[in-house]
């Protein structure tokens, strides 16, 4: 059983190696896509902690109203 499996992995890789990889230009970053990159860093992290602070002060609430 364990043979068939070590096949299996073996042709998988075999074939992936035959597939012919897709060559792409590198395009150089201008100076407003990198403050694209930045803004979009910028938002998300600013999304992540105004969850998390929202996620914070329910759960404070909670346990205010559950000690009074």
């Amino acid at each position: 059983m364990m043979g068939i499996g070590r096949l299996v992995v073996s042709l998988k890789s075999k074939l992936k190696a035959l597939k012919p990889k897709k060559c792409y230009d590198k395009v150089d970053k201008s100076e407003s896509m990198r403050i694209e990159i930045r803004s979009k860093k910028r938002r998300s992290s600013f999304k992540r902690l105004s969850r998390l602070l929202i996620h914070q002060r329910t759960k404070l609430r909670i346990l205010v109203s559950y000690f009074w």
